[in-house]
C-alpha cells in the first residue's frame, strides 16, 4: 500500500490542529475587537440606510460648451469630494453621470443639509473690496456701549508665518455702533483675518456706514447700476438673496448678502481682487497659546500672495467698512474681514468665536471654493430608510436562497464531505461579517446593495474551492489509494488550481475597483475581500479539518454516506508498494 511522503507533507498532516487553532484565534480576536469598538454591524450605504442624492448639471458660461470636458468634470468631482470629506461625511459618494452631470450621495445620519449647502455652492470664490454694508432684515444686534463689537473675538493677522498684526479696531469702528455678532453656521461669520472685525459695519439705525466709493466702476451693468441694486436689495427675502450679484463678472462692481446671528446684511462689493484659485491651502486650527479658540489659516500661491498684498495695502488706508474685503461664494458673503495693514508673506488667518464645525466649514470654502465649471442643482432625491431596508431584506433573501442551493448540492453530491464544506462556509461568513464591521469605522467602508451582490457571488467562488479539493481527493481514491495518503497527495494539485482561480477572481475585482466609481466599487471591493478570505479559509481550515477527519473510521473506511466510498467512486484495486532492491554490489555465493 502506498504510504504518505515523509518530511514537509507528513509534518503538515500530523499537526493540522495548529492551523485550526490559528484561524479560530483570529476569529475570536477580530470578534472581540468588533465588540470593543462598538461597531457590531457593517455600516450601510445610502441605498440601504437612506439618505440624500443630489444631481448637479454643468452649465456652459457664455455658451462655452468646450469647457464642459472630462478634465474639468473630474476636477469638480475631486473638489466636491474634498468639500464633503472636510465635513466628516466619510460615506458620501461623488461621481460623474454622462458628460454633464455629477451625482452626490449623502448617507443618512450625517449633516446632509450642511453638506448639500457646500456641495451645491458651485460658483467661483472671490475676494472683493467692501464699499458699503448694512442690515436689511430682522432686528439688528444691539450695539455695544463703546461702539466696538461686544464680545467680539480677538483676531490676528499674519504678515509672515510668525509675525502677527497688532490688536485694535479701525478708528472709525469706535465712532459708530457696530452690531455684535459671532460665527454662524458653516463658518459664515463676518470675521476678520488680519485683525478681524466679527461684524459688518453699520450704524445703529441701520443706515449705511459708508457710501460707495466714487471710483467704483463696472458692476451689475455699471457702478450706478450696482448702487441702484444695492439701494433696493433686501437680503431678508430669499428670492432677492438668490439673485444678488447674479450674472456679475469678476471685474464688475456687484452686490451680495451675508447672515450674522439670524440677521441678513447687504453688501456693495468692488471688482474681485483675488480669485479662489489663489488660495493654496486653508485649514481650521485651534489656538492653544492665546486661548482664542478656533481660527482659519490661509496660505496663498505665489501669484495670489502679490494680489493679496496689493489689495490689503490699499484697503488698510480706507475707513471702515471700506477697509474690509468680502469673501464671496455663490453670491453670498461668507466672511468679510477688515484690514489695518498690508499682509504679505503668503499667509493670513481669520479668527473669531468659531466653533470647530464653523471653522472647518469656512476653511472648506476657502480651500475648495473654486470649481472649474458652474453647476445647477437639477434634482434632490431622498431615499428613506424603509426603502433601503426593503432592498437589504431582498438582498439577504437572495443570499439565503443561493446559500441554501449550494448547501443542498453539497449534501446530495458529497454527503459526509458536505459537513466540511458547510463548516468552511460558516467560517468564511463569520470572517467576512466581522471584517466588514471593522472596516466601516476604519476606512469608511459602507455596505451597499452591489456589495451585498458581491458577497452572494462569493458563495459560489468559495464553494468552488472546496469542490476542486474534494474532487482531487476522490481522484486519488479512484487510483486505489486510501484516504489519508489521498488527502495529502491531492492537496498540492488542488492548491495550485485554487490559487490560480482565486487570483483571476481577485484580479478582476481589482481592475473593476480601479476603473469604476461609486456603487460598483462596493461590488468589486466585497468580491476581492471574499476571494482573499477564501484562500485563508481553504488553507487554514478546510484542508486541516479534512486531514483530521481522514483519521476517523467513518471517512477512512469509505462509509457509503461519507462521500468517499471507493465502490461508488469506481476505485481500482489497492496500490501495492514494490520493494526496491538495495543499492550497492550484489554478492553471490559459490557452490
Amino acid at each position: 500500500m502506498a504510504a504518505p511522503k515523509r518530511g514537509r507533507n507528513a509534518s503538515a498532516q500530523s499537526k493540522p490542529g495548529r492551523s485550526l487553532a490559528l484561524i479560530l484565534i483570529a476569529i475570536v480576536a477580530l470578534t472581540g475587537g468588533m465588540f470593543a469598538s462598538g461597531h457590531t454591524t457593517p455600516r450601510l450605504g445610502i441605498d440601504l440606510a437612506g439618505g440624500t442624492s443630489i444631481t448637479l448639471r454643468a452649465v456652459a458660461e457664455d455658451g462655452n460648451e468646450a469647457a464642459i470636458n472630462k478634465t474639468n468634470m473630474d476636477t469638480a468631482v475631486s473638489i466636491m469630494e474634498r468639500r464633503v470629506n472636510g465635513l466628516g461625511v466619510s460615506e458620501a459618494e461623488v461621481q460623474t453621470q454622462g458628460t454633464h452631470n455629477i451625482i452626490v450621495n449623502i448617507p443618512k445620519g450625517t449633516n446632509s443639509k450642511q453638506a448639500r449647502d457646500q456641495v451645491g455652492t458651485t460658483a467661483k470664490l472671490y475676494f472683493r473690496p467692501v464699499l458699503a454694508t448694512e442690515p436689511t432684515g430682522g432686528a439688528p444686534a444691539t450695539p455695544s456701549p463703546t461702539g466696538t463689537p461686544s464680545g467680539s473675538p480677538s483676531a490676528a493677522a499674519s504678515e509672515k508665518a510668525t509675525d502677527k498684526a497688532t490688536d485694535g479696531a479701525s478708528p472709525s469702528a469706535s465712532a459708530s455702533g457696530t452690531p455684535s455678532a459671532s460665527a454662524t453656521t458653516q463658518g459664515r461669520a463676518v470675521t476678520g483675518a488680519l485683525k478681524a472685525d466679527p461684524t459688518p459695519s453699520g450704524s445703529a439705525s441701520g443706515s449705511p456706514s459708508a457710501s460707495p466709493s466714487p471710483s467704483a466702476s463696472g458692476g451689475t451693468g455699471s457702478g450706478t447700476d450696482a448702487q441702484t441694486a444695492y439701494a433696493t436689495l433686501d437680503c431678508s427675502k430669499e428670492s432677492q438673496r438668490t439673485k444678488a450679484g447674479e450674472g456679475s463678472k469678476p471685474e464688475d462692481t456687484t452686490v451680495g448678502c451675508g447672515e450674522i446671528q439670524g440677521v441678513w446684511y447687504k453688501y456693495l462689493l468692488g471688482p474681485a481682487a483675488v480669485d479662489g484659485t489663489d488660495v493654496k491651502k486653508a485649514q481650521a486650527v485651534y489656538d492653544t497659546q492665546s486661548g482664542a479658540g478656533w481660527k482659519v489659516q490661509m496660505d496663498f500661491t505665489s501669484g495670489g500672495d502679490k494680489k493679496f498684498g496689493d489689495i490689503t495695502a490699499k484697503l488698510a488706508q480706507n475707513p471702515q467698512p471700506q477697509n474690509q474685503f468680502g469673501i464671496v461664494l455663490d453670491g453670498e458673503v461668507v466672511s468679510s474681514p477688515y484690514v489695518n495693514q498690508a499682509i504679505t508673506g503668503g499667509n493670513a488667518e481669520i479668527s473669531g468665536s468659531f466653533t470647530q464645525q464653523e471653522a472647518q466649514g469656512l476653511a472648506n470654502m476657502l480651500s475648495y471654493g473654486a470649481l472649474p465649471l458652474t453647476f445647477k442643482e437639477d434634482s434632490v432625491t431622498t431615499v428613506t430608510a424603509a426603502l433601503g431596508g426593503e432592498q437589504l431584506e431582498a438582498g439577504l433573501i437572495a443570499g439565503a436562497i443561493g446559500l441554501a442551493l449550494v448547501v443542498l448540492y453539497l449534501v446530495v453530491y458529497y454527503r459526509g464531505l458536505s459537513l466540511i464544506a458547510i463548516a468552511s462556509l460558516l467560517v468564511s461568513a463569520a470572517l467576512t461579517y466581522v471584517i466588514m464591521s471593522l472596516l466601516g469605522p476604519a476606512i469608511g467602508f459602507a455596505l451597499n446593495l452591489p456589495a451585498v451582490c458581491g458577497a452572494i457571488v462569493a458563495i459560489g467562488i468559495t464553494a468552488d474551492s472546496f469542490i476542486v479539493y474534494f474532487e482531487r481527493v476522490r481522484d486519488e481514491i479512484r487510483e486505489g489509494r486510501t484516504l489519508r495518503p489521498a488527502v495529502e497527495r491531492a492537496w498540492p494539485r488542488a492548491r495550485r488550481t485554487i490559487l490560480v482561480s482565486d487570483f483571476v477572481s481577485f484580479l478582476a475585482a481589482a481592475v473593476l475597483f480601479i476603473v469604476t466609481v461609486g456603487k460598483v466599487q462596493g461590488f468589486a471591493f466585497t468580491l476581492g475581500l471574499t476571494t482573499v478570505l477564501d484562500v485563508v479559509v481553504v488553507f487554514f481550515f478546510t484542508k486541516p479539518l479534512l486531514t483530521l477527519l481522514a483519521r476517523r473510521r467513518f471517512f477512512a473506511d469509505g462509509h457509503r454516506w461519507s462521500g468517499l466510498d471507493p465502490k461508488r467512486l469506481g476505485a481500482r484495486p489497492p496500490l501495492r508498494r514494490t520493494r526496491r532492491p538495495a543499492a550497492g554490489p550484489v554478492e553471490t555465493k559459490e557452490a
